[in-house]
């Protein structure tokens, strides 16, 4: 039986869906796409602040709409994704930004309250929004989703284990969408946005005192650039906004083989590990 032919490269989005959008990184993610103008649909668990940034889009003349949800409640989720596409249609666009990180500790010093909680925000979370939002993309032809990863869940780090692990997990995601989506249409892209002056990061002992932050101007403009299909070669991959920007990629060109693809280092070029024995890219 013939394979079915690829599904072209998705149109620029004009909706979408963004996590954890009342404040911090998903607050300013929203903000830019409306003024870039998609229409954008909030998700968060804070109604009130949601109605707040939907009243700031709308009253600068944007189209925005909210739903409250907890994303590690897959039923809520649910619900929340199907009013948002009831009012604003199917997103070419989501944004996974809502997460959580744990104690500055060692894991076996670690709350296994906390840490499930971590898991269930940054993961679980992720997965949840991820299934409802992209099926609907794959239906209608494909679309781009980005999560929000961390320096943190690309290396190893002595503190932060729930939330170090979860990272790792959502590049995981990452590079699945891709795999599993490429020839369905769908693009997907971890970005790390850096230390952004945040309620999440100022209230960490690593960051007391810390001046140097990054812009999350760089954040939004990456996402901008995703949206109108800009860095479609960089599907499957890492990006680190402190060191990469829509040019420098468009100016790198298309990366090769394994390039800011999660995964393990090998020994040597007769390991096992080496990425010529991984499983292929799609591009």
């Amino acid at each position: 039986m013939a394979e079915a032919a690829a599904v072209p490269a998705p149109a620029p989005a004009t909706v979408a869906f963004v996590t954890g959008a009342s404040r911090g990184i998903g607050r300013s993610v929203a903000l830019a796409l409306a003024a870039d103008g998609l229409a954008v649909g909030l998700l968060a668990r804070d109604g009130d602040a949601l109605a707040a940034v939907t009243a700031e889009i709308t009253d600068a003349g944007g189209t925005a709409a909210w739903a409250v949800a907890d994303v590690g409640d897959h039923a809520a989720v649910r619900d929340a994704v199907a009013h948002l596409h009831a009012e604003l249609g199917v997103p070419g666009l989501l944004v996974n930004n809502a997460g959580r990180v744990d104690g500055e500790v060692p894991l076996w010093e670690a709350d296994p309250t906390v840490w499930a909680g971590v898991v269930s925000a940054n993961l679980l979370g992720s997965f949840h929004v991820s299934r409802e939002v992209l099926a609907l993309m794959v239906a209608a032809g494909g679309g781009r989703s980005v999560d929000i990863v961390s320096g943190a869940g690309a290396r190893d780090w002595d503190v932060a284990s729930a939330y170090t692990a979860t990272k790792a997990g959502q590049l995981r995601l990452v590079g699945h969408v891709h795999e599993a989506g490429f020839d369905r249409g769908l693009r997907s892209f971890g970005i790390a946005p850096g230390t952004v002056r945040t309620d999440m990061t100022t209230s960490m002992a690593l960051h007391a005192g810390r001046t140097d932050f990054t812009p999350v101007e760089r954040t939004t403009e990456m996402i901008a650039a995703i949206a109108r299909g800009e860095l479609d070669d960089w599907s499957g991959r890492y990006l680190r906004v402190t060191h990469d920007s829509p040019a420098s990629l468009a100016e790198h060109g298309s990366p090769e083989g394994q390039a800011r693809r999660f995964g393990v280092l090998p020994w040597g070029d007769d390991d096992p590990n080496a990425s010529e024995t991984l499983v292929p890219a799609r591009r």
